[in-house]
């Protein structure tokens, strides 16, 4: 087995747990994740929606054919996590030493480095769309 074959399904599995795991906090209302989603202004909306979202990119990620569509809806979702961070939670969220934005920075990662081995059929795509 190839190393590249190897990397692509542990950077599948990796973001799909990640995202997984975090759904737990989101769809129990953990007093972090109400925090969180509070501070940005989007609770409870924006907790629920996310990790269904969320749970949609894991799906589609740990299924081959889908899982250039599950890397880029989960890049998307990590990088306004990673925004928000940023913008108004900083690094570090109630005293977590920075966990949270470490899980969004490997997530996007991981997702980023999937639609790269999959970038063909991103671009077989796109040509189908536009006809060209």
């Amino acid at each position: 087995m190839k190393i590249t074959t190897i990397l692509y399904w542990g950077a599948r599995i990796v973001a799909a747990l990640i995202m997984i795991q975090t759904l737990y906090f989101k769809f129990s209302g953990s007093t972090e994740s109400i925090y969180i989603f509070t501070t940005v202004g989007m609770e409870p909306w924006g907790r629920i929606g996310t990790g269904i979202m969320e749970l949609i990119a894991s799906i589609l990620l740990l299924v081959t054919s889908t899982a250039w569509l599950g890397a880029g809806l989960g890049l998307g979702l990590m990088l306004g996590a990673i925004g928000m961070h940023f913008l108004f939670l900083g690094i570090e969220v109630q005293g977590d030493g920075g966990q949270l934005f470490l899980y969004a920075i490997l997530v996007a990662g991981c997702c980023l480095f999937v639609l790269v081995q999959d970038r063909n059929k991103v671009i077989d795509l796109t040509k189908r769309f536009y006809g060209k």
